[in-house]
């Protein structure tokens, strides 16, 4: 019977974190990538805004000579 001991059940966690030690687990990798890429997006936002702001301080020199 020693082999069908795998139909008895166990403590799965236990086996997992046995079987799995060492690795990133999928919600931490899922959540690392998201924040990655909140990351680019904010990065990307600020060099918007500052293009932005850039334009408006020309043409405001532009317009009134400064």
């Amino acid at each position: 019977m020693k082999g069908l001991g795998w139909l008895t059940g166990g403590n799965d966690r236990q086996l997992a974190s046995d079987r799995y030690a060492g690795r990133e687990s999928a919600t931490d990798k899922a959540a690392a990538k998201r924040q990655a890429k909140a990351r680019q997006r904010r990065a990307k936002d600020v060099t918007r805004a500052a293009r932005a702001g850039q334009a408006w301080e020309e043409e405001d020199r532009r317009r009134f000579g400064g």
